[in-house]
Parts: structure tokens; sequence; C-alpha cells
């Protein structure tokens, strides 16, 4: 059992501290970094981190930009409440172009287009990659359109599905699956609901989502059952703090 993730990454970093008052010159709230910094790389490699987490007897590749550390997405938050104060992104003209070509997608059961439309990947790109790949699952920030008229699956969350309905046609709408947070999702008009949880950091949660969506997809080969896990999944992921990864002993709890 073979999947591949192809999209764009970063460093995720959290810098955890408190914020108790206001500047004394402007009213912007004072960080205090209490020296708490964790890493973990973003984006598709988040995806990558999570795929290999969960099905670890699976064979899972990652292709993207050999950057990607030094692109990075610093959070500044206050650890009593999770709330974050300042975010701030480096070095975003680093991530490059994927070369599709060089890349053998038929011989993976799985593909899973994480593209959060850097640059990284064209509209042309993964056009041509759902025209090579056995089966495809798509995550984009990029407004849809003809081009992904060959994804099998698309996953995206309901701002996004607002943003992008107007190009939307009735053969792209049928591989939706729709996130909508707190309330599950929806999928060729069945809701999928989620058990109600405390949520602590909704970040990566998406990634999350896909991951589980594809795995289960590769060992079922059933798409209802894979949405399912994948719920299960994020629901997991959104009562951690920061980017978390799953492990396989927690999602079979």
């Amino acid at each position: 059992m073979k999947i591949l993730i192809v999209g764009e990454s970063c460093l995720d970093v959290y810098q955890y501290g408190d914020s108790r008052r206001l500047c004394p010159e402007a009213p912007v709230p004072v960080f205090n970094s209490n020296k708490t910094r964790e890493t973990n790389g973003g984006m598709a490699w988040n995806v990558y981190n999570n795929v290999s987490a969960i099905a670890p007897e699976m064979h899972v590749d990652l292709c993207t930009n050999t950057s990607w550390e030094k692109i990075t997405k610093t959070r500044y938050v206050d650890y009593r409440t999770n709330y974050i104060v300042l975010r701030i992104d480096e070095n975003e003209d680093k991530y490059g172009s994927c070369d599709v070509d060089k890349h053998d997608f038929e011989s993976y059961d799985v593909v899973v287009i994480s593209d959060y439309n850097k640059g990284f990947l064209t509209e042309e790109d993964i056009e041509k990659i759902s025209l090579k790949a056995k089966t495809t699952f798509l995550d984009t920030k990029k407004i849809l359109g003809p081009w992904c008229k060959n994804i099998d699956y698309i996953k995206i969350n309901d701002v996004e599905y607002e943003r992008t309905q107007h190009k939307l046609t009735e053969d792209i709408v049928e591989r939706m699956i729709i996130t909508t947070g707190p309330n599950g999702c929806n999928y060729q008009d069945k809701v999928f609901p989620v058990p109600k949880v405390e949520i602590k950091d909704t970040s990566g949660a998406g990634d999350t989502f896909i991951s589980g969506l594809a795995v289960e997809y590769v060992r079922s080969n059933n798409i209802l059952e894979a949405i399912r896990f994948a719920n299960k999944c994020a629901t997991r992921v959104v009562q951690k703090r920061g980017v978390s990864v799953l492990e396989e002993e927690v999602i079979k709890e």
C-alpha cells in the first residue's frame, strides 16, 4: 500500500508565553516569552507526518520544496488561553515549483495533493497529476475550476466552498467533501456529524482530516468509511495544542 503526498511545506513554530497587559505606548498586547518553543513540519509535511503516524504499515512518500525549513510560520501563543497574539511568516518567496514530469504517480495507490496555492503547483500541474494517478485526493486553496474535473475527491472547508462555489459545476460538486468544523462534513448531500468536544486548537485540522481520509480509503476502498475515520482523526487533533500528529493507537481508542 503506497501513498504519495504532493505539495508545499514550511516550518511551523510555536513560541509560547503569556500576555497579561497592554503596551502603554499603543493598544497592543505585551507578549512575554517563557522560552517554550515547539517546531514541526507544516502544510504538506504535516500531512506526510500524520499519514506516516496513522498508518505505519504503509509506504509513504513526500514530494515537496527542498527549502521548507527556511520558510517559517511563527505563532506567538498565550499559553493560558491558547490565543495567538501574533503570527510572523518569513521567506514566502522561497517555495519554488514542482516538476511533475519527474514523478511516477502511477505507482501509488493514492496521491494526496496538499496545495496551499503558494506557486509550487499550478492548475496545469494538478490536472496532469489527476490524469496520471490511480486515485487523487485534493486539498487546495485555489479557486476550483475545470482543471480539477478529473480529481476523484476534493476536500474543502465551508469558507473555501463559499469563495469558490460560483465556479463549480455539478460533476465537481459530486466529488466534494465539505468540512464544516464542529458540525462534521457533507458529501453528496449526506451529513457526517462529529461529537461535541472541547476545542483547543484547529491549526492543522484540515491536514489531519485529509490524512485520515486517504489512509482509510486505501485500507477499505470505501469513501464513506474513509470520511467517518477522517472525522474521528480531526476530532482528536482539535483537542490538542498546536499542530499535532496523531498516533495509530490513539485513533483506535
